[in-house]
């Protein structure tokens, strides 16, 4: 029972971190407090001895603001349980909310550095503007982002209508 609550908790540390790899404000609201999150996949491999938790088969990572999908989730964490140190998302990764998206190959979320790093023909879209590089490197807490080898392409003033 304990191992199956400490197996619950790690779960749930999981997607908290999952969903504020897409926006830092994304889980928490003006109270303080959490909002939902639901992630599902085809399988879950938990694996105490490596400290990881890997998410396969559609993975889908929701809150209520926004919505994270790959093919494949690596999620390692320290040996405590309770810190999430890097989160590797795979294959046709998708972030979204209701303006955005992001597309890449792969997206590593590193918690200590508190970014979020979009590889593979990264491209980030908002209306009919489209921002590409080699790699987007966002950083969560300044809200910034770096984009290496940009091109973009801007269709829509914002602000205007």
């Amino acid at each position: 029972m304990i191992s199956r609550l400490h197996f619950t908790v790690n779960i749930l540390l999981v997607i908290s971190l999952i969903c504020s790899a897409a926006s830092a404000d994304v889980i928490n609201n003006k109270a303080g407090g959490k909002k939902p999150v639901v992630i599902t996949s085809d399988s879950l491999t938990a694996n105490s001895g490596d400290n990881t938790a890997v998410f396969e088969g559609s993975v889908v990572a929701k809150t209520d603001d926004m919505t994270m999908l790959s093919d494949k989730m690596t999620v390692y964490y320290d040996n405590t349980g309770k810190k999430i140190s890097r989160i590797h998302a795979a294959g046709s990764v998708k972030v979204y909310n209701s303006e955005k998206v992001i597309f890449s190959k792969e997206a590593l979320y590193v918690s200590d550095e508190e970014k979020i790093v979009f590889s593979g023909d990264p491209k980030a879209v908002e209306g009919k503007n489209v921002l590409t590089g080699k790699q987007i490197t966002y950083y969560l807490k300044s809200n910034r982002a770096v984009v290496e080898g940009s091109r973009i392409i801007l269709q829509e003033n914002q602000g205007q209508k």
